[in-house]
């Protein structure tokens, strides 16, 4: 059964009123409220406040945290006002409040820069918190595949990399070239090294990083850059560049294939959107994700967290509905883009000049 649970002291009237009518909500949709929460609990709401934002520690990966954040007037950036707040939480996401007479302003804020907002107007109180539910339980429920299982087995003729992973490189620059950073505040300047290290784990990180490409190797695998790297200087296989061997269904993580001498980094967390897309359409060569937009595009209609099964469906199921699959263009909702093509040079030419560096939010 799916529970949840709330930490922190509601003490302000909008707080208590936000997070007693959002545990109703929650309730009745068939979630169970656990007081006193166990290991397995599914999703937490976490009050904060502006003056020390504790986070929740979680004991399981699989904890899905949202923030809850009042401020007594709207700032003139939401999002460069919430964002900081999210990090030093260490939430997954981060409601903002801002009471505004008889009515009140909700800012939703994920870690890949989304920020949309909702208001609550008098006697729209039912429809409201309907609303908020339905925003937050998709994403809260969903499925996170970020655990690497490395197996010292890669072929040594592949331990040097080939003509695909050189090309890797090649277009690695080309990406570094964009200028897409996720976001605009260097996390490092709001937690503390133990803090780093928890987000981190949780978010299966390698640092800071901005977007993703791969290349397919054969009918069953891939190529991929690993996480968190200077997408300009990817050379060394089994650090910058990774060989995905597949999804291990029974342990819910990504097999990666690495060479006996190398200490491995971790794979991208959009590693089993790729690992589904190359499998299902063999005409995809290469794929590449960006933090930006094209005008157009068909997207996805709810804002999953990056690295779950669920996001990784979305996409590959909107891959098969293009007209082309091994040249698609898929929005990811109030993230980004996925991009399908032939081989890594068929992408860039097909973007170059059309890539728009703000994501449009809703």
């Amino acid at each position: 059964m799916k529970n949840f649970t709330f930490t922190g002291s509601a003490e302000s009237p909008i707080l208590s009123w936000f997070t007693k009518r959002l545990k109703d909500r929650f309730v009745t949709e068939g979630y169970r409220y656990d007081e006193e929460p166990g290991d397995d609990i599914q999703l937490v709401f976490n009050v904060i406040d502006e003056e020390k934002p504790r986070p929740y520690r979680r004991k399981a990966q699989a904890t899905f945290v949202v923030s809850l954040l009042e401020t007594d007037h709207e700032p003139e950036h939401p999002f460069i006002h919430a964002y900081p707040y999210l990090v030093r939480s260490l939430s997954n996401h981060l409601i903002l409040l801002v009471p505004d007479g008889e009515e009140a302003h909700a800012f939703f804020i994920t870690p890949e820069q989304g920020c949309y907002k909702m208001t609550y107007q008098p006697n729209e109180e039912e429809t409201f918190f309907q609303n908020v539910y339905h925003r937050l339980e998709p994403v809260a429920s969903s499925q996170l595949v970020i655990d690497n299982d490395f197996i010292d087995d890669l072929q040594e003729d592949l331990w040097d990399g080939n003509e695909i992973t050189q090309k890797m490189g090649r277009s690695g620059k080309k990406l570094d070239d964009m200028h897409l950073l996720p976001a605009p505040f260097p996390i490092e300047e709001y937690l503390t090294p133990r803090d780093m290290r928890h987000v981190k784990k949780l978010y299966g990180m390698g640092g800071l990083s901005y977007g993703n490409l791969s290349s397919r190797q054969n009918r069953r695998n891939f190529w991929m850059s690993a996480s968190g790297i200077n997408k300009a200087k990817m050379r060394v296989i089994g650090q910058d560049i990774l060989y995905i061997k597949r999804f291990n269904s029974e342990r819910n993580s990504m097999e990666i294939s690495v060479p006996p001498h190398i200490s491995p980094r971790r794979a991208s967390v959009d590693a089993i959107e790729h690992w589904m897309i190359y499998q299902e359409h063999p005409s995809v060569g290469a794929i590449v994700h960006v933090h930006a937009w094209m005008d157009g595009v068909k997207a996805t209609e709810i804002n999953y967290p990056c690295g779950t099964y669920q996001l990784a469906k979305t996409v590959a199921g909107l891959v098969r509905e293009a007209d082309d699959p091994s040249r698609a263009v898929i929005g990811l909702k109030n993230h980004g883009l996925t991009i399908t093509g032939r081989d890594l040079d068929d992408i860039f030419e097909r973007i170059d000049g059309r890539i728009l560096a703000q994501v449009p939010m809703a």
